[in-house]
């Protein structure tokens, strides 16, 4: 029987293509990685969105824990298949995803230095830039290397692939770990999304406020105060200890906001600025940094900047429509 006309098993069918595609997630999943690692070790002040790192680190993490251990079971299996049967080398449905995964790699290196190139002469060669640049290409020309190799090897025994895999594995570990220097452990996250929904909180509770004594010329004696069953606001709570926020009146354009933080966020590289988008350097955000424990925000209504609204009899009220 010739090589070219050995059939695939169901088998055969699901291993190859379980295989393919837990490799691509795992690809993905690393360069996914790594270029967060990346934005996160050197911030662009123009475009950094740190929300936006710590969640796609999460998410290419996820992938790895997942995707990586089942590429190699699969591979193992493979391997262990064609040890036994040597002609199924020849499979087509194995050649077919050998040569779809060469072309996929080789696409992806030339796209990678044509966008290398497309930027050096815009002048735009940043360090951030050059490191992600650089992360594709590797990751490229290992995947077209590894499967060039595979290709063209003729002993269906080996113990490149046994090495390749202690190698991928201690990899993509010491990548994982990596992130918990880099973002934080899952426990300090999620002690940062708290302390983030904490600012969001007070945020919201500054803005109603403001809003009341604009309506009414006097601060609220409480929180309570500020809620209306036909608006329908009610005021938010700790989100971790389910406790109303301390809302102080120092005088009758003065008051405090104050709250209990998990974390500081003075010397946080990675945490600067608005929870929403965590710029490292923002000046409208710079009056809600804290240090961990109870921290209390001062705030003094400026009546020039924030003007009352007086109806057409000169009292507070709603200001008539113009």
């Amino acid at each position: 029987m010739k090589n070219e006309h050995i059939a695939s098993t169901p088998k055969d069918v699901f291993l190859h293509l379980f295989n393919i595609v837990t490799f691509y997630l795992s690809v993905v999943g690393f360069i996914m990685l790594y270029i967060q690692y990346i934005n996160a070790q050197f911030p662009d002040a123009l475009n950094y969105y740190y929300t936006a790192i710590a969640d796609t680190v999460r998410v290419s993490t996820s992938i790895l824990f997942i995707a990586v251990p089942a590429y190699l079971y699969t591979s193992w299996l493979l391997a262990k298949d064609l040890t036994a049967n040597p002609e199924k080398r020849e499979l087509r449905l194995r050649k077919w995803l050998v040569y779809f995964t060469l072309f996929i790699s080789a696409i992806t290196i030339i796209i990678d230095l044509m966008i290398f190139v497309y930027n050096f002469l815009n002048g735009e060669l940043t360090v951030q830039f050059f490191l992600k640049v650089l992360v594709v290409l590797l990751v490229a020309g290992a995947v077209f290397g590894y499967y060039m190799w595979d290709l063209k090897r003729k002993a269906a025994k080996s113990k490149i692939p046994k090495i390749l895999t202690v190698v991928v594995s201690v990899v993509v570990i010491t990548s994982i770990i990596m992130g918990f220097f880099i973002v934080g452990t899952p426990a300090q996250q999620r002690e940062r999304r708290f302390d983030d929904q904490r600012i969001q909180d007070l945020q919201i509770l500054q803005g109603q406020v403001i809003d009341y004594w604009q309506k009414k010329n006097v601060l609220p004696v409480g929180l309570i105060n500020l809620e209306d069953n036909i608006t329908g606001f009610i005021a938010p709570k700790d989100p971790g200890s389910k406790q109303t926020y301390e809302y102080i009146v120092n005088g009758p354009l003065a008051f405090e906001l104050c709250a209990t933080f998990s974390r500081s966020d003075i010397n946080d590289k990675l945490n600067k600025g608005s929870p929403y988008y965590a710029y490292p350097i923002s000046a409208y955000q710079q009056n809600w940094n804290h240090d961990v424990g109870r921290a209390c925000f001062s705030r003094t209504i400026d009546p020039e900047l924030y003007k009352l609204n007086l109806n057409d009899k000169g009292v507070p009220g709603l200001a008539p429509v113009r």
